[in-house]
């Protein structure tokens, strides 16, 4: 397998799976499009357990509408922020609680740590994946969980060959969890996830993935074995 022109995160944004792409815009709280459905509990019941303010960053968040449904149901203290590449389309006015924020996650920190980190669906959209996911490893509260959703076969090696075993090998190595009927890559707590898989580029045109919509693949150099 050979593998294809590889393009960089800017160019890879300004491609059309990637600025088109509508999977996680329209879906909210709670329901048959919802986050609760898709990260498998209640957000709100779970960042009410975790603190008087809590706090909730939703990565590829779209419109925001599951941010913005969830703030009348926590404390006025609570944070919620969501980072997207291309933020709402419609304008609105967000409660106070909401904050969100259209920017490239690919550079983008974190201005604090949350309790909630969510990524539904975004990371097939995202060039370095791995990256993405040992930086936001380290935005988390003592208490915090991030969940995002991974397609492990969307991690390839610089010939185009799948990197899904020791990629999966390497983030449990680092604290993650996942699971394979899911898709759900989970962590607990903060920590400095090593991953020392060099970024290569990503390829837009790699086609469907499990969700059947067109998806990226992202292309690593594994780290040499010692």
């Amino acid at each position: 397998m050979t593998a294809p022109r590889l393009l960089s995160g800017h160019e890879l944004e300004q491609s059309a799976v990637v600025a088109n792409s509508t999977m996680n815009r329209e879906r909210g709280l709670a329901g048959v499009n919802s986050y609760a459905r898709e990260i498998g509990f209640d957000p709100i019941r779970h960042l009410l357990a975790q603190s008087a303010a809590p706090s909730w960053l939703d990565i590829c968040s779209g419109e925001g509408r599951a941010l913005q449904e969830a703030a009348p149901r926590l404390p006025d203290t609570s944070v919620l922020t969501g980072i997207d590449l291309v933020g709402p389309l419609a304008p609105s006015t967000l409660p106070p609680a909401v904050e969100l924020i259209t920017a490239s996650v690919a550079t983008w920190t974190a201005p604090q740590d949350y309790d909630l980190i969510t990524c539904v669906h975004g990371l097939h959209y995202v060039g370095d994946q791995l990256g993405l996911l040992a930086r936001a490893a380290s935005w988390l509260t003592p208490q915090g969980l991030l969940i995002a959703h991974l397609d492990p076969y969307s991690i390839r090696r610089a010939d185009g060959r799948s990197a899904s075993r020791p990629a999966l090998a390497a983030l449990r190595a680092a604290g993650f969890t996942y699971s394979a009927r899911h898709h759900r890559l989970t962590l607990r707590g903060p920590r400095r996830a090593h991953l020392p898989w060099s970024y290569l580029g990503a390829d837009p045109h790699a086609g469907p993935n499990y969700t059947g919509q067109p998806a990226v693949a992202s292309y690593y150099q594994p780290p040499m074995p010692r």
